[in-house]
């Protein structure tokens, strides 16, 4: 996957305070975090827009961390056992994450399909945990990927906790990236989807991130009724057709309510 600028933006000799060696290894691992495959050296240089040498220099640094790892046997770079160690280190630090188990499970078996958790970071929702359809075999979506609020099911449903004011200014702070054919990038359009969330209890992303991807989703609050996650379900639009949506949605949205109830969350607009 080539390297998103939008989101990690493109090195330059401009680095607002950063520190430019640190930023550029921070975005070697993120690009190698895409490839599913790994990546050769000249493929990484070429989709970080960085040059060799400074590439090769940053990965055998890397690697003496266990941040990436070289395999001979494909000639191809990938990321190290050690990033696991440091991703543990934010599931151990979400006390969100072990509550959703069984709501994950119950969705999945109820709905036959793939069960997901998400979390607000930097204007997208990132998937932190998945329990796949047990009759889908392969996942079009992945734990770690990134989707713009915009266009995610479970971004939109957190959209639809915030006032006008604030969904207002994260449109202007964010924008509306287009991603597919069917994402909205329309602020009106977008406001009158998230009155409608408000109104159901749910959202639903139609193929607005991947093509071939429905999903139905809510938002699970904590005690300040802040919204700490969100849980969807995700699988193909033909096993996800319209006149299911209304029943996958209140399911969605009841084991979001447990869920919020169950790590002792008030819902927003709730009576304490």
């Amino acid at each position: 996957m080539i390297c998103d600028p939008w989101r990690r933006g493109v090195v330059s000799k401009q680095l607002d305070g950063r520190v430019q060696s640190v930023d550029r290894a921070m975005l070697i691992m993120e690009t190698l975090s895409d490839a599913e495959g790994g990546l050769r050296l000249t493929d990484l240089a070429r989709q970080t827009k960085l040059s060799l040498t400074t590439v090769h220099r940053l990965l055998t640094t890397l690697e003496q961390r266990q941040f990436v790892q070289f395999l001979p046997s494909d000639n191809l770079w990938h990321i190290g056992l050690h990033t696991f160690a440091i991703g543990n280190a934010f599931v151990r630090d979400r006390n969100f994450l072990a509550p959703a188990q069984p709501f994950l499970r119950r969705l999945r078996d109820q709905t036959r399909e793939t069960a997901n958790l998400g979390v607000v970071d930097n204007g997208e929702m990132v998937l932190v945990d998945q329990l796949k359809s047990r009759e889908i075999t392969r996942s079009l979506s992945r734990i770690g990927g990134r989707t713009p609020m915009t266009a995610s099911g479970m971004g939109k449903s957190v959209l639809a906790t915030y006032s006008g004011g604030e969904v207002s200014s994260f449109l202007t702070r964010y924008g509306m990236r287009r991603v597919t054919g069917k994402t909205l990038t329309c602020r009106d359009a977008l406001k009158i989807q998230l009155e409608r969330i408000r109104t159901d209890g749910y959202a639903i992303d139609d193929e607005e991130y991947l093509p071939g991807l429905r999903c139905v989703a809510a938002p699970v609050y904590d005690r300040h009724s802040d919204v700490v996650c969100a849980l969807s379900i995700s699988g193909l639009p033909s096993r996800l057709p319209e006149d299911r949506l209304p029943v996958l949605g209140q399911l969605v949205a009841s084991a979001a309510a447990e869920m919020t109830r169950s790590i002792g969350g008030l819902a927003a607009g709730a009576a304490s």
